[in-house]
């Protein structure tokens, strides 16, 4: 080969290996570094956008409303309420003012919303009458409400049988409807969850869950234990005799309290010695009544003794408590003109029927009396006539054997004895 050939085949591999070598150098230099690209964006807001509101927070719950209520004489009609009754209430009833005070009250009662029936010693209105407690039952997502009342004694509570058809009543300013399995029921204990229910017997006072903590799902229970002024239940429409129970038993598994832990406690069944006992921390108390305790507060007086001066009267109990900031009350109902012979029409109408009751038994007795005096006479009757009957018998009987002896003596068969 020439040396100038050489020299030019020499100089392009030289270059050729230069160049490749640069190409692999910036090559790696790009995987090592990356370029990094800056975007700007103008971002614009169309005029007129607002940002969304916060949504306000939910309305804080009616305030309670408190009353004194004149309970009747006889069982009330029952209602159906859309929602269900709120937590219990926290109302220390003072000591027993006389023997044979009756604590009644301290329970939801219903007046187009439920209101606080505060309560109250209140002397039985007739000698044997006794307190019947109110009747909550949850069914078919409302429920059947029958306020307390005083009964004769011997007479029954008859619960609302499920056949009966109700119109719901829509409460005033709304409420939850009722959270918890169908049947008897009392409201919660107070500072649980609104619309909770807690099954229990009929007749268990609504104080019984006082003492309980709040509960915040459904699995809290009433369980009978001994002998509550009640009836025997085998379900929620079949109630047979009374008996006398002194204690029940409040049972929560656990995650159903507001502390989560389970519970169980034993509380006397009578309302005024279960309202009485120590309960939560905070719990919701009941306000003061709006309306004045009625008349029939002071015991009966005995004969020949004075009538106590008109400023030793039983005074309500929140009344016997120094109230350090007076409000003023609103106008009594006791002095509605369309309620102030409430309580006589009550009175008049339990008399008379009382006395429809005396005279049915009477005429009762009398039929009674005049089918025995006429089975009497039908069996005196078939008597005489069986007698006469029988020798009728006789009589024939006799014929027909004196008529066979002539025969067989005329036909020689037969001689007469000498």
């Amino acid at each position: 080969m020439r040396p100038a050939l050489r020299l030019r085949f020499t100089a392009a591999a030289t270059t050729a290996a230069i160049t490749a070598a640069v190409s692999v150098s910036a090559l790696l230099v790009g995987c090592a570094a990356p370029r990094h690209t800056s975007v700007q964006a103008d971002v614009r807001v169309a005029p007129g956008w607002t940002p969304l509101p916060t949504p306000p927070p939910p309305p804080p719950p009616a305030p309670v409303v408190s009353v004194y209520v004149e309970p009747p004489l006889v069982q009330p009609e029952p209602v159906l309420i859309d929602v269900a009754p709120p937590p219990m209430l926290v109302e220390v009833p003072p000591p027993q003012p006389f023997p044979g005070a009756v604590w009644t009250g301290g329970y939801w009662g219903w007046q187009g919303r439920w209101v606080w029936c505060s309560g109250r010693w209140s002397p039985p209105p007739r000698p044997d009458y006794v307190w019947v407690q109110p009747y909550y039952e949850h069914r078919d997502g409302a429920v059947v409400f029958v306020s307390g009342f005083w009964a004769a004694h011997g007479v029954a509570f008859v619960p609302p049988p499920p056949g009966l058809h109700l119109s719901v009543q829509v409460a005033i300013g709304g409420g939850v409807r009722p959270v918890g399995p169908m049947g008897v029921f009392v409201p919660p204990p107070p500072g649980s969850r609104a619309g909770l229910i807690v099954p229990a017997p009929v007749g268990t006072p609504p104080a019984v869950v006082v003492s309980a903590p709040p509960v915040t799902r459904v699995g809290m229970r009433v369980q009978q234990n001994s002998t509550i002024n009640n009836v025997d239940v085998h379900n929620t429409t079949d109630v047979r005799n009374v008996t006398n129970i002194t204690n029940v038993t409040i049972v929560a598994p656990p995650g159903t309290t507001a502390n989560g832990q389970a519970y169980e406690g034993h509380v006397p069944a009578a309302a005024h010695l279960a309202a009485a006992m120590p309960t939560a921390e905070h719990a919701p108390r009941a306000p003061v009544p709006v309306t004045a305790a009625p008349a029939s507060n002071a015991p009966p007086v005995p004969m020949g003794r004075a009538q106590p001066a008109p400023s030793q009267a039983l005074a309500p109990p929140h009344q016997s408590q120094p109230q350090p900031q007076p409000q003023p009350q609103p106008q009594p109902v006791a002095h509605d003109p369309h309620a102030q012979d409430w309580h006589a029409r009550e009175e008049q109408r339990a008399q008379s029927q009382d006395r429809e009751r005396r005279e049915q038994r009477y005429e009762e007795r009398n039929e009674e009396k005049a089918r025995a005096r006429e089975m009497g006479q039908a069996n005196a009757q078939a008597k005489a006539q069986a007698k006469e009957q029988a020798k009728e018998r006789d009589k024939e009987h006799e014929k027909r054997k004196r008529q066979q002896e002539e025969r067989e003596r005329e036909e020689g068969r037969v001689h007469p004895q000498q």
